[in-house]
């Protein structure tokens, strides 16, 4: 060995430490971690997976949908927070869209879209926050009003045009015509409803608050960041008990003494909210009877 060439030796030393370096850290290592975590939390090693009848129902770490064939809510059970990749873990992640995205793209009638499908706009945050709630008070028979909302659910957003620093044309560009404006006058300026295909880019853009009270709570209408939280406020979970109760005929204070016992507590004692698994509550509510 002494008698090779110094860069072999070199080479093969550092052929040696790549072997043992990849046992140790691509084999004993993963081994060792994997079989203490098997052993101590079983359960939360393997995807802390539920089982209903022996069979995988699904994780409570991920959130899911409960609804039907066509995507409307199961009334019968407690709904989960809106996610932005469709409760896919393969799509986990956020929309990316900030407070200021508050401007549809109105589809046009008839347009297709680069892959030749019908024409069907893009929802601003704020419209689609307005959607949301407005579907959420019409399950839950609540008000799904909120500030900068329309009552017909989109972002209630004008585009206003001056002229000398006056407004001389101002459009509900999130209202698509024939619909009503959501204000009559804006500045002594009939307001119109959008038309679709136009440009109003060069409007100034002035979203209208309203004085509507928010009763849907923040989490029935927003994603989480990763898409899939499994759990919701306490608040939405209450906002959901009456209907939930009146579809399974059982008591109102029954379903809420459920919701009390699904409460998980601040991360660490201090961090965010008490929330509820919704999966969790949900598998409860199907032991009942009733």
């Amino acid at each position: 060995m002494e008698r090779l060439p110094s860069w072999i030796r070199q080479h093969l030393a550092a052929l040696r430490a790549l072997l043992v370096l990849t046992l140790v850290t691509g084999a004993i290592y993963p081994l060792l971690v994997t079989g203490v975590a098997q052993a101590v939390m079983n359960g939360d090693a393997n995807g802390s997976l539920l089982q209903e009848g022996g069979k995988d129902v699904g994780s409570a770490l991920i959130g899911q949908s409960f609804t039907d064939g066509d995507g409307n809510p199961l009334k019968k059970y407690f709904q989960s927070r809106p996610s932005a990749g469709g409760y896919d873990p393969l799509a986990s992640g956020a929309s990316n869209l900030g407070p200021e995205d508050v401007l549809d793209t109105l589809p046009v009638p008839g347009a297709k879209d680069d892959e030749g499908n019908p024409d069907t706009g893009r929802q601003s945050l704020l419209t689609q926050v307005c959607a949301r709630s407005t579907a959420v008070g019409e399950l839950e028979g609540v008000s799904g009003a909120r500030p900068y909302c329309t009552a017909d659910g989109v972002g209630a957003v004008l585009k206003v045009f001056p002229t000398a620093g006056t407004p001389t044309r101002v459009v509900s560009v999130n209202q698509a015509c024939p619909a009503t404006p959501f204000i009559p006058v804006y500045q002594g300026v009939k307001v119109e409803c959008g038309r679709p295909g136009e440009d109003y880019s060069a409007g100034r853009t002035v979203p209208v608050r309203g004085n509507a009270r928010a009763v849907v709570p923040p989490d029935a209408v927003t994603a989480s960041g990763s898409g899939l939280d499994p759990h919701i406020s306490v608040a939405y979970a209450e906002l959901q008990a009456p209907r939930v109760a009146r579809e399974r005929g059982l008591g109102l204070d029954t379903v809420r003494a459920l919701i009390g016992r699904h409460i998980t507590g601040r991360a660490l004692g201090f961090m965010g909210e008490p929330g509820v698994n919704v999966l969790e509550l949900n598998l409860a509510l199907d032991r009942l009877k009733g």
